[in-house]
Formats: C-alpha cells, structure tokens, sequence
C-alpha cells in the first residue's frame, strides 16, 4: 500500500476482496436513476480484480446508467508486471473501457521505492506497449513531483521518459504530506528530506514547460492532454456537475447534496449487504458556499470562469460579487480578469490554492 496517501485502503485478502465486490454489486443495484456520461473506475488499484469482474461492473453501469453508451470509461491501474498482461488489456476494451490513467509516479528507482511502489521503469514501457497492441488509443500517466530525494535532474529524466512512451494525457500532482500516513511521521522525523516549496515551484515549472512544449495543453492546474484527449470525467467535476459514487470513500453530487460514503470497510459492507442506505457525511451547500466552491472548481480549468454562464447558473454577478477578491488577486498578479472570463495567470497556478481560498472563504 502506498505510503503516502491516505485513501481508504487494506492490505489484500481474497475473501475480503470478493466480499466487497459482491457488496459494490449490491449498491449499483440500489442506486438512485441517474444519467451518466462516463464511468470512472478509481481508488488506485481496481486492475486487482480479475477483468471478468470490471466487464460485470461496466455492463451492469452501462444498463443502469447509459443505456445509450458512455462517451468515455477509464480505469486506474498499477503497471505492475503481473497485473498488466496483454489478456487483461484485451478484456478490458471487450468490456468498453476506452481510457487507462497508469499510477506511474516516476521512472527513478530511489523514488520509486521511497513511494512503495513495486513496478519500476521497463514494466511501465510493457504495460503502455500492451495497452496499444490492445487497441487502447487513450493512456494517461500520473506523475508525482516532490517525492524525497527529487530533483529538478531526476524529475525532468521522469518527464522525459513519460513523453518518451507518447502518452495522450499526463497528470502531475505535487506530493502532500497527508496526516496519518508514513510518510507525515517519516515528515515528522526528518522533515529536511522533502523538498522546500521554492524547489517543488521549480519542478512544477519543469513540468509545466516541459510538457506544452511536447504538444500537451495545461487544460487543468494538474493535467495536460493531447488535442481532444482531456479527462471527460474529471471535466465534469470542475463545472460543478452532477456525479454518483459507489464503494467506500466515494464521494457523489446530486441535487444540491455533496455527500461522502463511510471508510470504514465494515461499516460500507454491512450496509450495502443489508440492502440499506451506505453511512457517511452529507451536506448542502447553499450561498456563498455553493459559489465560492463552483469558483474554486472552475479556476483550476485553463477556461476559468466564465461570467455570463455563472450568471446564468447561479444567478450572481460574478465580477460584481467578488470585486474585492478580484481587484486584490489581480494585483497580486495571480488572475487575469476580463469582462467574460476570470483566470488564474501563469503566476496563479503557483499559489493556487490561497487564490481559490479567497474565494471560498468570501461571504459577500
């Protein structure tokens, strides 16, 4: 299990394994009717399971959900040497799935075991070259910058490397050191391993100008993407959609309601075998909350905020509402302002997260 992230997650046990499936199985069953475009198939290491049981769960998703068809269908994997053979590949597009986002994370062996991760650079190589001798004309690479040990030399022979295998979307996410994990008590003893936030600007800079000068649009503050090859699933997270999830941890948005399902695996399995409602948090967001949280979504997006479907959404208008915020962020030097659109600048990107703080934090 990685050490880094705090995703609900334990370690391997078949009987465990086939119980939450059959407890996932149960919930889908018991959905609420919803309209979906794309299926997402996340937590980090779904390919665990045999591909009989993900074709089960795309064809039982696509009858409930998308009768019609989903106009995109990914799935997470690891590029571990024995989950990514050509006959799972092979299943996987027989079963409709159409884009596979591989949790690379670096192609340096020191960061890759400071990561705990068991793959190293030529599985990733076999796994994409399996994945296109399937037919899969779709593969996004997720990358981490701010790994122990990074530097702007090794993270740079990571990105070359990435490009080097001709990928149709990249993610990189900067390393957060989530409490509770291994790594914010590795942080907690030498906090002098990990790289200073001047060096991590650095890296996501080296990122940021390696990959648009290999063709790749910054469509997103953590994503880059080939011409007409942006994540549509995640694009609806950022304009604010609707969206259902199923299992534990997973987060959903509907009718105003942004609720998220118990971690405790239990908990989750109990429920969802009982045929009851799954336990978890959930709240409204309403006034400037609602805004604030739809402003932050949206300047993530190279797009921005657009002014005149804001207004037409939410009923405010936006230079007008958050003129203090604006005036001081454009100062700052952080947005770029418009009369139709509002956008973090090149600068923004950097600081991101205390510009969208601003606003979500702005009650008007």
């Amino acid at each position: 299990m990685c050490p880094y992230c705090d995703f609900a997650k334990w370690p391997l046990r078949r009987s465990d394994a086939a119980r939450y499936l059959a407890a996932l199985e149960r919930e889908l069953e018991a959905a609420p009717t919803f309209g979906a475009a794309t299926l997402f198939f996340g937590g980090g290491t779904p390919n665990t399971y045999a591909p009989e049981a993900i074709a089960r769960l795309v064809a039982r998703a696509r009858e409930r959900f998308a009768p019609e068809g989903f106009a995109e269908v990914s799935i997470e994997m690891n590029p571990d040497a024995a989950l990514c053979v050509p006959a799972v590949f092979e299943a996987y597009r027989a079963a409709g799935i159409d884009r596979i986002s591989f949790g690379v994370q670096s192609f340096a062996p020191a960061e890759l075991a400071a990561l705990g991760r068991r793959h190293g650079a030529a599985d990733v190589a076999n796994a994409v070259a399996a994945a296109r001798r399937a037919g899969f004309v779709n593969v996004s690479l997720d990358l981490i910058f701010g790994t122990p040990g990074q530097s702007l030399a090794t993270w740079r022979e990571t990105l070359d490397a990435a490009l080097a295998l001709q990928p149709e979307h990249v993610s990189t996410y900067g390393l957060t050191v989530e409490p509770n994990t291994p790594f914010a008590d590795w942080f907690a003893r030498k906090p002098d391993d990990f790289g200073s936030n001047e060096l991590e600007a650095e890296l996501y800079a080296l990122a940021i100008d390696t990959l648009t000068a290999a063709g790749l649009e910054h469509y997103e503050i953590s994503n880059f993407a080939r011409a007409g090859r942006r994540c549509r699933h995640n694009a609806n997270y950022w304009q604010n959609g609707e969206y259902l999830g199923i299992g534990v941890g997973a987060a959903s948005y509907r009718g105003g309601i942004r609720s998220v399902a118990t971690r405790d695996l239990g908990g989750y399995l109990a429920a969802a075998e009982a045929g009851g409602p799954i336990p978890g948090d959930a709240e409204r967001l309403h006034g400037a909350a609602l805004l604030g949280e739809a402003t932050m979504l949206l300047l993530r997006t190279a797009e921005g905020v657009d002014a005149t479907a804001f207004a037409k959404r939410y009923g405010v208008d936006f230079h007008e509402f958050y003129e203090p915020v604006l005036s001081e962020m454009r100062a700052a030097g952080t947005l770029d302002v418009t009369h139709s659109h509002v956008r973090l600048t090149r600068r923004g990107r950097f600081v991101a997260n205390d510009v969208c703080a601003a606003f979500v934090t702005f009650a008007g």
